[in-house]
Parts: C-alpha cells; structure tokens; sequence
C-alpha cells in the first residue's frame, strides 16, 4: 500500500512540475532585456488639403488635431501595456516617429429606400518608425499602418447595430490604431 501512495504522489509531483513549467508560449515582449523605455515624438499631420479631389479619394477629410489626439493615445496605451515605459527622449530606449498621412470616412451601406447613409467605416492610416536611440539606428519602418472603426448612423431594430456618433467613432478608430501600434512594437511576431 505504501508503495501505491509513494507512486502516486510521485506522479503527482511530476505532473505538476510539468503543469508549472507550462508549453514555452508565451505573449511577453520580444524587446525584455536591451529596451525598457520609449520616446513617443508627436505624431505630425501630412494630410495634404490641398490635394485635388477625385474618385478615388472623394471620402478622405482633414481633423484638425487628429494627430495630437493619436499622440496621447499612443502614450496611454504604452502605460497601459507595461512592456516599454514613456520616457522623455534623452532617456529613451527607443524613439517612436509617426505622421498622419490620411483620414477617411467610407460609406458601407445605405438605406434601401432613401440611399442614406446607415454605416461608416473611419480610417485612419500613419507612417511609423522605430528607431534605436542609443546607436540610431532604424529598427523597423511601416507606411499606411492602418487603425479603423465601423460605425453605425442610424439605430436598427432588426439587428443588434447601435448607433455611434462620430466623434466616438473616430475615437474608437484612434484607440484601435494605439493599440495595433503597440503590438506591432512590442509582440514583433
């Protein structure tokens, strides 16, 4: 019987040391180690309003301070995320440089009725560079990095669809675009 118990509690162990040292997956920074701070340049706004309107862009619309709000975003969701901490530029690990490049609002269904608009979709594209301060040095470049929302206009009773403002929606479109960047940092997968 004491064999039984010895055996048993031996198999126990085991599983649990096994339980503990888990499969190696993990979502933890790839940076942990050489980066521990970042500098976040304010984004600069490049939306050309002066470009001629044709098909192809009759949807793209200029924010003023868009890119100040896009800023503080990303700032807070780097807090939020605790990988790399904001740190001013002297400082900084890490510089992160972006620019605004185009803001647009696309139709995606109208009313069969009366062909208004029922949904949105904000998007809201940047150019981004991350740079190492210490040896500067580029670490990766990404143009049109996008961040986008859907939003509906109008409330629908057949379906569970709510109606947005779009100020909330452009909101929601900017947290989306902190958040992808921060991954796009961080995860590097």
């Amino acid at each position: 019987m004491q064999k039984r118990i010895n055996l048993f509690l031996t198999i126990a162990c085991l599983l649990f040391v096994t339980a503990l040292s888990g499969c190696g997956y993990t979502t933890r920074s790839m940076l942990y180690g050489k980066y521990n701070t970042i500098y976040i340049a304010p984004f600069s706004n490049k939306v050309d309003i002066a470009q001629e309107t044709f098909s192809e862009n009759k949807y793209r619309i200029y924010r003023p301070m868009l890119e100040t709000d896009i800023t503080k975003k990303v700032i807070n969701r780097y807090l939020f995320d605790g990988n790399l901490k904001p740190a001013k530029e002297a400082a900084a690990d890490l510089v992160l440089r972006g620019e605004l490049v185009e803001y647009r609002k696309d139709p995606l269904s109208y009313t069969a009725s009366t062909d208004n608009v029922t949904e949105y979709r904000i998007n809201i594209y940047v150019n981004l560079s991350l740079w190492d301060a210490k040896e500067n040095k580029l670490l990766w470049q990404e143009n049109s990095f996008n961040g986008n929302y859907s939003y509906f206009t109008e409330q629908n009773v057949n379906s569970s669809s709510v109606k947005v403002s779009e100020s909330a929606a452009v909101n929601n479109a900017i947290d989306d675009l902190a958040r992808r960047i921060v991954e796009r940092t961080v995860e590097q997968w």
